[in-house]
């Protein structure tokens, strides 16, 4: 059952910084309606550090005082004064030294666990980016050269250049699982689902022609294929 005292002490808070029910508190802080339960419980000492930081900085007090005020034996139930329940901050009762040392342990060890998470991200990052420098290397290393040339030899056939481009773009598609939807210039049985009419109107099952690829990852779709009717 919840603490009447510690229930009254939450509202106080939430007034203070505009939340007006448990539910809501709950979305705001992002933490469950039995999370919010333990701490009207004065269950402090089951809850992880982490919930228990977002609940104070949605409530705008210290994760100290948070812990300290909540926090309740048997002996302190009937000790929290109502006048605690209309101050604008309410002051914390002396905590047992055993406790505070056990919420700067857990602060350092959140603290802790976010730095090595952030740690990770970065270099999961960094293996993603070496990934796709490693498939765009042949288009890194020889495009600024052959684009160099065309430049200078406005007779240089275009299907030599292509093969730079088409070849690594291909390769990066497959490696994210991504597929075109049809080619250029097909022809396709109309479907909405997949295709965009870029003129004209058609019906499904209908043929039309591909103008422009679309592609899709599994079954999610990226783009639709740009089509137009084909007329009869």
């Amino acid at each position: 059952m919840p603490n009447n005292n510690l229930t009254h002490l939450l509202q106080d808070l939430m007034q203070q910084v505009g939340i007006s029910s448990f539910k809501e508190l709950s979305r705001i802080a992002g933490v469950s309606e039995r999370q919010i339960l333990r701490l009207r419980q004065g269950k402090v000492k089951q809850m992880r550090v982490d919930i228990l930081l977002q609940l104070s900085q949605t409530l705008q007090i210290k994760l100290s005082d948070l812990i300290t005020n909540f926090s309740v034996s048997s002996e302190q139930d009937e000790n929290i004064s109502n006048s605690a329940l209309t101050t604008h901050n309410p002051a914390p009762r002396k905590a047992e030294p055993n406790l505070l040392q056990e919420v700067d342990n857990l602060k350092r060890e959140y603290e802790r666990s976010q730095l090595a998470l952030a740690q990770q991200r970065d270099l999961l990052q960094q293996e993603f980016q070496q990934i796709i420098i490693q498939i765009l290397e042949p288009l890194l290393l020889q495009w600024p050269t052959a684009a160099q040339r065309a430049k200078d030899n406005q007779q240089l056939a275009a299907i030599k250049v292509v093969p730079l481009v088409k070849k690594p773009l291909e390769k990066l598609l497959e490696v994210w699982g991504i597929e075109a939807i049809a080619s250029v210039d097909e022809e396709v049985p109309y479907d909405p689902q997949w295709h965009q009419l870029k003129k004209g109107s058609s019906q499904p099952g209908k043929l039309v022609k591909v103008c422009n690829i679309g592609y899709r990852q599994g079954d999610k779709l990226l783009y639709r294929a740009l089509v137009n009717p084909i007329e009869e």
